[in-house]
């Protein structure tokens, strides 16, 4: 048995608007035991005074890409699956160094990533998957260009998606992924940015395509996550059942609405297009998909005021690819342009925690929970970026291995 004490810090509970003075949190073999407003008594515990700091959870980022090595997807689908998984490790282990103790994996990342994590072979962040994601042909999943008439090859670690049509095909596909230990079924549902022959307005899949993907998550007791920008196609997506909206940039107000009363969650991930602005062209990424950025990226901040008005609960993402990971907390100010700290924060720790299904054991300091927790020079409630800054980020521990520890220094 091994115990950590921490005290004199001040505690951040996401659930509530201000910091908590005089608590105290005894971790013992990897979880919390304790967390009080009065001394805890422990003779076996190593005592670390925080000095008047911000404890907090680890942070959960819902929506990203850990085998997308490389902006360009066509050439990352042409990698070595042994290389890619080498460039994973790195990815995670950067995302791990900036707080992120959990991350949902939105396409790409396999089993075998998982259980690296869970062995230690890889010093990352807990990892949730879907395996590879489902896309049409021509869809966002389809990475070839129109006089590219190679086959797919989803076998490969560095392909995100395989490539399904029809009713049949989608079942069939799903019921594999879930089979391979995925926690949930990504679809491709609307027209994408990195994609180089749907625009953004496409619809992807037949409702009848969606909806049978829906019912064979609800049959494995999962549900589906789909990549949705345009109203009309996140309007569709919530009618056929899916669960998890990710990315919302062009909704509005009624379909925010009618996904809040169905009790939805959505994902926005807005620093995926500042990164691609900022560098997607000079690191591969096609003209007509640099064309496209400009239509999301301008519509992300109004999605989020809209979806927050209708009382729709929003995830925390990023989205990024390959050489862009490093952009991975820019999230936090992008989103201070129109939200409170507080609720991006919730974003980032309990709303998500509920898309990993994880709710009560990360996101959270409480009793039973991971000990998944970050020591902060600073207050996130009153500058949340402070996030952004590694410098500031004074201790990251998951599940109850310091990862990072610069407390007796």
């Amino acid at each position: 048995m091994t115990q950590t004490l921490f005290t004199g810090g001040r505690l951040l509970d996401p659930a509530q608007d201000q910091l908590r003075d005089g608590m105290e949190i005894l971790i013992e073999d990897g979880l919390i035991r304790e967390v009080s407003d009065r001394p805890i008594r422990s003779e076996a515990a190593r005592r670390i005074d925080l000095g008047g700091r911000t404890i907090m959870p680890g942070l959960v980022d819902a929506h990203v890409h850990v085998a997308a090595t490389l902006v360009n997807l066509v050439l990352n689908a042409e990698l070595p699956s042994s290389l890619i998984a080498l460039r994973t490790g790195r990815i995670m282990n950067a995302m791990l160094m900036r707080g992120f103790t959990t991350v949902r994996d939105l396409a790409g990342a396999d089993l075998g990533l998982q259980m690296a994590v869970e062995e230690g072979l890889i010093e990352g962040p807990r990892l949730v998957i879907c395996g590879k994601g489902l896309s049409q042909v021509g869809g966002h999943g389809d990475y070839r260009t129109r006089t590219d008439d190679r086959p797919h090859f989803p076998h490969r670690l560095g392909a995100l998606c395989r490539i399904v049509d029809g009713v049949d095909e989608v079942r069939r596909a799903a019921r594999e992924e879930i089979r391979a230990g995925a926690a949930f079924i990504k679809i491709m549902a609307n027209g994408g940015v990195a994609s180089p022959t749907d625009p953004i307005d496409f619809l992807q899949f037949s409702a009848e395509e969606i909806r049978a993907t829906v019912e064979e998550a609800r049959n494995a007791r999962t549900y589906v996550a789909a990549h949705l920008y345009t109203d009309e196609a996140i309007a569709r997506a919530v009618a056929c059942g899916v669960h998890s909206l990710e990315h919302c940039n062009l909704i509005r107000p009624d379909t925010a609405a009618q996904a809040a009363k169905a009790g939805a969650i959505a994902c926005p991930t807005l620093v995926a297009y500042e990164g691609l602005m900022l560098e997607g062209e000079a690191f591969g990424l096609s003209a007509a998909s640099v064309a496209k950025i400009e239509t999301v990226r301008r519509g992300g901040l109004e999605s989020l005021q809209i979806m927050r008005d209708a009382g729709l609960p929003m995830a925390f993402g990023s989205d990024l690819l390959g050489q862009l990971h490093k952009y991975q907390s820019m999230e936090f100010s992008i989103r201070a342009r129109v939200l409170p700290a507080a609720e991006i924060l919730r974003s980032a720790t309990l709303i998500s925690a509920r898309l990993c299904r994880m709710e009560g054991r990360i996101g959270t300091l409480a009793a039973g929970a991971f000990a998944d927790l970050l020591v902060v020079d600073g207050d996130p409630l009153a500058d949340i970026a402070v996030l952004e800054q590694p410098a500031r980020l004074a201790a990251i521990m998951k599940g109850g291995q310091f990862f990072k520890n610069t407390l007796a220094q």
